[in-house]
């Protein structure tokens, strides 16, 4: 299968350095193995995801110089796989419905007979409270969480991966994955939609992606799209993490960082060959 890779972005604020770094490494990675770059909008938080961020993806990717096949899939338009997915795992028997807040997982894992609060891919890691809930009792109002001991238990073999990046791979083990993962979720309670973990399980194997080419921020969620791919019967693409772009104090950059907006240098003057420049990226 040729190599095949995509850029995945949320509309919900603009592109910064680090998403240019991400995009154009994923592009010249594919270019460099005359593969195929992708390019996919993951617009499922229809409380912050808006139409004008969208047309400045657009805008501000091909400016830089990518190109990409079309029609782009838009996560808003694809809700039908992903609740196939979960009607398949939920046919499994490794759904539970979830009614907790994050301030209920909070105190639930913070109390004395639950230890110190442990944190995982998602932050605090589920105590299990509504571990004991049945599929078939699930309500609109509910979250949707993978059971992690049965879905473990189901494989006769734990699946692996491989990773050419900076990050090195993460071996799934038992005591990983119940302890360091736990119960994760694979549908919101606020939006009532498919949460990343599942959606971009989905999306990767309908694009046929070979090689996921994403930040070092994303290794630890490995693992999980790795088990659920097993689950589901889904090829396991390679993953390839890369550095991230920091600041001059060593923070990550994020959406809310606006000085280093693609569109401000843009309006400063700044050429594509810049860009790549500031992100060590020297040459087309």
């Amino acid at each position: 299968m040729a190599f095949t890779t995509r850029f995945a972005p949320s509309p919900t604020g603009q592109l910064h350095l680090g998403h240019a770094y991400s995009a154009l490494l994923a592009h010249d990675m594919a270019r460099a193995a005359q593969g195929r770059f992708l390019l996919r909008i993951e617009d499922t938080d229809t409380a912050r995801c808006t139409p004008a961020f969208e047309a400045q993806i657009y805008d501000d990717l091909a400016w830089l110089g990518l190109t990409w096949e079309t029609p782009v899939l838009r996560q808003s338009d694809n809700t039908a796989a992903y609740d196939a997915a979960l009607d398949r795992l939920g046919e499994m028997g490794l759904l539970y419905p979830c009614r907790c807040t994050r301030a209920d997982i909070r105190r639930a894992a913070s109390a004395p007979q639950e230890g110190a609060p442990m944190h995982g891919p998602d932050g605090v890691i589920y105590p299990g409270t509504c571990r004991n809930r049945r599929w078939e009792d699930r309500t609109d109002t509910d979250a949707v969480r993978l059971n992690m001991a049965r879905a473990t238990d189901r494989l006769s073999d734990l699946p692996q991966y491989t990773e050419t990046g900076t990050h090195p791979a993460l071996r799934l083990t038992l005591g990983h994955l119940a302890d360091e993962v736990g119960d994760i979720v694979l549908a919101r309670r606020d939006t009532k939609t498919a949460a990343y973990h599942l959606s971009v399980v989905v999306d990767d194997a309908a694009q046929g992606i070979t090689h996921v080419i994403r930040g070092e921020d994303l290794a630890t969620a490995t693992p999980i799209h790795v088990l659920l791919q097993a689950l589901l019967g889904l090829p396991t693409p390679i993953y390839h993490h890369h550095r991230l772009i920091r600041d001059e104090h060593g923070k990550r950059l994020a959406k809310r960082d606006d000085a280093r907006a693609i569109a401000l240098y843009r309006a400063e003057g700044a050429t594509p060959q810049d860009i790549r420049g500031m992100v060590g990226l020297t040459t087309a």
